[in-house]
């Protein structure tokens, strides 16, 4: 299954993990979509992190910077896989051509030799 065109176009998706009681917890992430997976970037020590390491089961929709899902838009059910650090920054790449602010951000990061958090790569298959 290729990857709903609403996600592809959205700038924003909200991404579902399950706590261990099947709660869904949503997130709004910024996204790269590509064939069938949808590849994202998180702090490694986040929650949703720490949910996909227990249940690597998640759900996709597309929404606004805020969270809001798209009237009308459907879920998309995926299995997540975490990135190593190597492809972690490969993943930080593929966000900075899409988003101007994670260019800037990671232009500047780079020119200034700021350490960042660490993070860790998120790819999603549907």
């Amino acid at each position: 299954m290729s990857v709903p065109g609403e996600i592809a176009a959205s700038k924003q998706i909200s991404l579902t993990t399950f706590r261990k009681d099947g709660t869904p917890v949503p997130t709004a992430v910024w996204h790269v979509a590509a064939g069938n997976t949808v590849t994202t970037v998180s702090a490694a020590d986040a929650g949703k992190v720490k949910r996909i390491r227990r249940n690597p089961e998640v759900e996709i929709v597309a929404c606004d910077i805020r969270g809001k899902v798209t009237p009308g838009a459907q879920p998309v059910r995926g299995t997540a896989v975490l990135l190593p650090p190597t492809e972690t920054e490969t993943a930080r790449r593929l966000l900075e051509r899409r988003y101007l602010s994670a260019r800037i951000g990671g232009g500047l990061s780079r020119l200034l030799r700021i350490k960042r958090p660490p993070g860790i790569g998120i790819v999603i298959t549907l």
